[in-house]
């Protein structure tokens, strides 16, 4: 998917809403259980549930991962399953990859060839060769870790270099130079509040990731405030407060209502551009 395309989806919808799809046995509908593959089952609901209102979906891969081979499976029939019935959406596997450049391309052909995924989260910590083999591919994103939500992030994130830069500032500088705007973004967690102004100093034109509103307590007004461009630039991710917001058998009908509310309040957001 491309910068133009994607932007024309979020006109289209009124929304800029990504939807994580972190699905944990111990927390989905315990009627799920009885199905033969109840990840993807929980998952294909919430899709269908939550499609008209999104224009993406972020998989993490932790939760498939956790599971064996039996979690890898339904994680690659979800996005299967996605690029069969909703080609528009914009599909994000949220594995946070880097390591030196040969290990890297193989994580690359997994996902851009194997998983055929439009992105990938990726760790910049190792620096330029461990982020490059992830940019040969046409059409497909980077989405580069610079500000997280995380209380640890202040550990590293924001440690001052004697010129008094940031080592996110320099993650930011540095990153521009190996790619542009139509091929990277960078996950910026929405409890930084104002610090989206500094983000948005270095990287003005560039999407975001924005994970944390709802049940992490970002707000998804101040985000808007300090990180929207005039091509909104903004994808927020709302996992929890959309997927586990109902344990019942309504699970899917609650996840599409709270999936709505969010769109219905991006869609004001938008309005301002």
């Amino acid at each position: 998917m491309t910068r133009k395309e994607l932007i024309q989806q979020i006109r289209e919808k009124q929304s800029f809403l990504c939807v994580g799809l972190d699905t944990d046995l111990k927390k989905i509908p315990q009627h799920l259980l009885a199905e033969a593959d109840p990840i993807f089952a929980f998952n294909k609901a919430i899709i269908d549930a939550t499609a008209p209102y999104c224009v993406s979906y972020k998989p993490n891969l932790a939760f498939y991962e956790a599971f064996g081979v039996k979690g890898l499976m339904a994680f690659e029939k979800a996005i299967k399953y996605l690029k069969e019935n909703y080609p528009h959406h914009f599909i994000i596997a949220d594995a946070k990859r880097g390591d030196i450049g040969n290990t890297s391309a193989m994580y690359a052909r997994t996902f851009f060839e194997e998983y055929d995924v439009d992105s990938l989260t990726v760790a910049p910590y190792m620096g330029e060769d461990s982020v490059t083999p992830f940019l040969g591919y046409e059409g497909k994103w980077v989405i580069l870790l610079a500000l997280t939500s995380n209380k640890g992030s202040h550990d590293f994130q924001l440690t001052e270099s004697p010129d008094g830069e940031r080592l996110f500032e320099k993650v930011l500088r540095r990153s521009q130079q190996w790619a542009t705007d139509e091929q990277m973004m960078y996950v910026v967690g929405a409890t930084q509040g104002q610090m989206f102004e500094d983000i948005r100093r270095l990287a003005p034109t560039h999407f975001l990731l924005v994970p944390g509103v709802g049940a992490q307590g970002g707000s998804l007004q101040e985000v808007c405030k300090y990180g929207m461009t005039k091509d909104c630039g903004l994808l927020v991710n709302s996992s929890r407060g959309i997927i586990y917001a109902s344990q019942g058998e309504d699970f899917a009908e609650v996840a599409a209502q709270k999936a709505h509310e969010l769109q219905q309040e991006m869609a004001i957001e938008l309005s301002k551009i």
